[in-house]
């Protein structure tokens, strides 16, 4: 049964869209696109889209500066476990208090489409400043499966619990 949790929270939010990536530009980033695309379609507001190389310095510096204007920062790419997978390291340090089921959730969900591959996976969430940090994996199906099954259905009511 589809559940459709606190549908009627009516707080938009303020999104960021963070793309962590060594290689895409923004005519190549579909994984930003699609995640302000879903935000947009849902009535939030994109009030920050940035591409940042995965260095985790500048991650921090680059959330630190965009938890001043946003209610939810989401990032792409940088979740795995390759030398290079710097975006949990640099985004766990900031957290204030974490969101673990949406790690738990998300990779029970990815785990029914790719398998054990899921394991990989160090998508994560919590809170920083009052503002939302989700960090996604860099992969389009990844990202809409986040977006579609656990950040839009959600955010309405964690916008709402954080803004007392």
């Amino acid at each position: 049964m589809a559940h459709r949790p606190h549908a009627d929270a009516a707080a938009l939010a303020r999104c960021a869209v963070v793309t962590v990536s060594d290689t895409r530009t923004v005519e190549t980033d579909r994984s930003g696109q699609l995640i302000q695309s879903q935000l947009r379609s849902a009535g939030h507001a994109i009030v920050a889209y940035h591409l940042v190389k995965d260095e985790p310095d500048q991650i921090r510096a680059l959330v630190a500066q965009l938890s001043a204007a946003a209610d939810a920062i989401i990032l792409s790419g940088g979740t795995g476990i390759a030398p290079r997978d710097t975006t949990y390291d640099a985004i766990a340090a900031l957290l204030e208090k974490q969101l673990p089921g949406f790690g738990e959730l998300f990779r029970q969900l990815s785990y029914a489409e790719i398998g054990s591959r899921a394991i990989a996976s160090r998508a994560a969430a919590g809170i920083y400043q009052s503002v939302l940090i989700f960090s996604l994996p860099g992969s389009s199906r990844a990202v809409q499966l986040a977006m579609e099954q656990l950040i839009v259905p959600e955010l309405p009511h964690l916008v709402s619990q954080l803004r007392g």
